[in-house]
């Protein structure tokens, strides 16, 4: 099973999650694949990947963009999950603090607050150290123009990482690592 888990102020209607969908669906792997709608409690959102996911007696690797990297990597430690991280959150609860007040999800247009609560979730949620780096494949762009590039590739050290110079905090060009993602 392969599930995506987008970013923040995101949802299953992001580029890259319905590009990824519409590629499995192409290899009759639609079932394979899934992209639940995160609630925006940072608890919430966990418990909402981990319950749909609860009678899943097979494999697991998350995909996960953004905030869903951070999730991914919460998850992935704590199941023993793989996880694909995508231009991903390193340490969320100290990132996002700028981003405190009210806030609209770009898709649905949902009007929310992000609170010093959330932050509190997020920072609950934090893995302070990957454990076993080759569960972990990371995909950077040292174009991301909110997150820091080097971020990941230290917190990820010992994983395979592809860095590529340019692109953006979207990841432009997702679709052309579709095979590694699932050789991985």
């Amino acid at each position: 099973m392969i599930v995506y888990l987008h970013g923040f102020n995101s949802s299953p209607a992001s580029g890259k999650a319905k590009q990824l969908g519409e590629h499995m669906a192409g290899l009759g792997r639609q079932t394979d694949y899934t992209c639940p709608a995160l609630p925006n409690s940072p608890r919430e959102a966990i418990a909402h990947v981990e319950a749909g996911l609860a009678q899943h007696k097979g494999p697991v690797t998350l995909i996960g963009s953004s905030l869903g990297g951070f999730y991914a990597t919460h998850l992935a430690e704590k199941h023993g999950w793989k996880a694909v991280l995508v231009n991903p959150a390193v340490h969320a609860h100290v990132l996002m603090r700028g981003a405190l007040g009210p806030q609209t999800n770009w898709h649905t247009g949902e009007k929310w607050v992000l609170t010093e609560a959330h932050l509190a979730e997020l920072a609950e949620l934090d893995v302070p150290a990957i454990t076993q780096p080759e569960r972990y494949l990371l995909l950077a762009q040292t174009g991301d123009e909110v997150l820091d590039f080097r971020d990941a590739v230290a917190y990820y050290a010992g994983a395979t990482q592809i860095i590529e110079d340019g692109g953006d905090h979207g990841f432009a060009g997702f679709e052309r690592h579709f095979q590694t993602l699932l050789d991985f």
